[in-house]
């Protein structure tokens, strides 16, 4: 611990205060919570130091999209995301089509890692707000991130990271079906090999939720719609401290539309090739009398 401590202490003096205050700490909490600011110090040094190893290797630009002339160095721009841990810096290159056609700017680098032009959160951190808004309100979501990264969030950002993410996972979705329904299956979901072993179980239902009339507008009267949903899940086996053994549900996975039940069919069968249900050594379905459930089941 020792020698970890000077090491931290020689190659970063910046770290100073932040050592101090965990030698100083009393308690057990206030020792976790000093130390917790040194590591998101620490994990923004790695990081930003393998985005300046990753700069330095050689760019492949691609062809531009109007005239279709290789896209040309405009040279070095910095870029800086908010992050978990705090804003990470990083420089990469950025190019242009050699013809001055109307293109935007293109960064390669920033490309490969998945960030988004004029993206200021990265994505973990966004879908860490979007997690707790689904629990509470905005604001208080907003308050517990800003407790875990150090600094405060504004509740109108995790306002749109929701719709932003719904719309890309709707994107998403609306790419697979199609795919699906020609016969391109998508890739199995990863599993541990005792749940690859474990049966499969599928349940459905459907019930009527209260919805605004208008997106976004709290006024105007309530209407309610049908939601189909489905509930797919491995049942493992588990065994109590009195040594009974129990089914518990692993893996589950839940499927819902605002819609009737074809618009749910092909949603639910994605949700179960992605579970291997042609793998599976044993498939459950479970679900009330309608007939229109055990339709989906004897057609798919």
């Amino acid at each position: 611990m020792r020698c970890l401590h000077d090491s931290i202490r020689h190659n970063d003096p910046a770290v100073h205060r932040l050592l101090r205050a965990v030698e100083d700490a009393h308690s057990l909490s206030a020792f976790i919570l000093a130390a917790w600011q040194v590591a998101r110090v620490l994990t923004v040094h790695l990081v930003e130091a393998v985005l300046a190893e990753r700069a330095r290797h050689p760019t492949r630009w691609p062809r531009g999209p109007q005239c279709g002339a290789g896209l040309r160095s405009k040279g070095v721009a910095k870029r800086q995301i908010t992050s978990l841990c705090g804003p990470i810096q990083w420089r990469r290159r950025v190019g242009r089509c050699p013809h001055g056609c109307e293109t935007p700017q293109v960064a390669p680098l920033a490309e490969a890692l998945g960030v988004q032009p004029q993206q200021r959160t990265s994505g973990e951190r966004q879908s860490l707000g979007c997690a707790l808004a689904v629990c509470v309100l905005f604001a208080t979501a907003a308050r517990w991130l800003g407790w875990y990264r150090g600094g405060p969030v504004s509740p109108q950002a995790g306002w749109g990271w929701g719709p932003a993410a719904g719309q890309h996972v709707m994107e998403t979705l609306q790419a697979h079906l199609p795919a699906l329904a020609q016969g391109d299956r998508p890739t199995p979901e990863a599993r541990a090999a005792d749940l690859a072993a474990a049966p499969l179980g599928l349940g459905a239902d459907g019930g009527r939720v209260p919805l605004r009339p208008t997106g976004g507008q709290p006024t105007g009267k309530t209407r309610w719609h049908e939601v189909k949903v489905g509930v797919l899940a491995r049942l493992g086996q588990h065994r109590t401290r009195t040594g009974k053994v129990i089914t518990r549900l692993r893996q589950r996975r839940l499927v819902a539309v605002v819609g009737d039940i074809d618009a749910r069919k092909p949603r639910v069968w994605l949700a179960a090739v992605r579970q291997s249900i042609s793998t599976a050594p044993q498939v459950v379905w479970r679900s009330e009398g309608a007939r229109g459930w055990w339709r989906l089941y004897e057609e798919r």
